[in-house]
């Protein structure tokens, strides 16, 4: 079956979309597109400004989520099949933290590298994120080390070393978040819980000033948009509705 109108680009942006329960979205997005004729979705074709060329682009949306519904583009780009089979194991192995990670433990270990850890039951708010990308074969432990070790003024530099810690610069949030935008995977941070997809890493910054750290999880908090955080700010690993509870400082897509 052929779409005719659409290029490459945007049908891998609109079946990114409905990934995971996005078609409502969507939907809504080319809604905005065809009624607002303002910001349309990046790789969007043009949209002429009439009534009638907005109702035909309508149409066409409507016809493509209900392609994707009824499964008649079920042969996805293999890109972003894998992309959900990875964020999918890395958001259970998350979860399935909570139970197991009961203790807040920040203090230095030394660490066998690589695929070092501390014991199962203790760790930080890193440590979520650090066992969770390792389901899926990504050692933050090693990509930190060797970032560190080819730019270590480009990380900050709050700690007085003089150089890289295999044992401990991948379990501080500043370091994490630095290696994300330095590989490319940085998103802008919004209020549109939307915006924030599973498998997705946010930063905040807590009253004390402190930095943490959790990974968006699958689980809808019951506020529309809205999914739970895995994440430890000192009671072990949980699950929570905490998006949007302290001032987000960064946003991070991996996967």
């Amino acid at each position: 079956m052929r779409l005719e109108g659409f290029d490459r680009p945007f049908l891998v942006r609109l079946l990114a979309l409905a990934d995971r329960q996005r078609v409502l979205f969507a939907l809504r997005e080319a809604r905005v597109v065809c009624l607002r004729g303002g910001a349309r979705l990046r790789d969007a074709p043009p949209v002429k400004r009439t009534a009638a060329a907005r109702r035909a682009f309508l149409s066409r949306i409507a016809r493509l989520v209900l392609l994707l519904l009824s499964g008649a583009l079920a042969a996805a780009p293999a890109p972003l099949a894998e992309r959900s089979e990875r964020v999918r194991a890395v958001v259970e192995a998350a979860v399935a933290q909570v139970g197991v990670t009961i203790h807040y433990d920040p203090g230095y270990r030394r660490l066998r590298y690589p695929g070092g850890d501390l014991p199962a039951d203790r760790g930080v708010c890193t440590d979520v994120l650090i066992r969770a990308f390792r389901a899926v074969g990504v050692d933050l432990q090693v990509l930190v080390h060797e970032d560190m070790t080819r730019a270590f003024s480009a990380y900050p530099q709050a700690w007085g070393l003089k150089g890289p810690d295999p044992n401990i610069d991948h379990r501080r949030v500043p370091n994490l978040m630095t290696l994300f935008r330095r590989k490319g995977k940085v998103l802008p941070v919004t209020a549109r819980a939307e915006d924030y997809l599973p498998g997705d890493v946010v930063a905040w910054r807590l009253p004390s000033g402190v930095p943490h750290v959790g990974l968006i999880a699958d689980r809808p908090s019951g506020a529309p948009g809205r999914m739970k955080v895995v994440h430890n700010i000192g009671a072990g690993a949980q699950l929570e509705d905490v998006l949007f509870a302290w001032p987000i400082t960064g946003h991070a897509r991996w996967f």
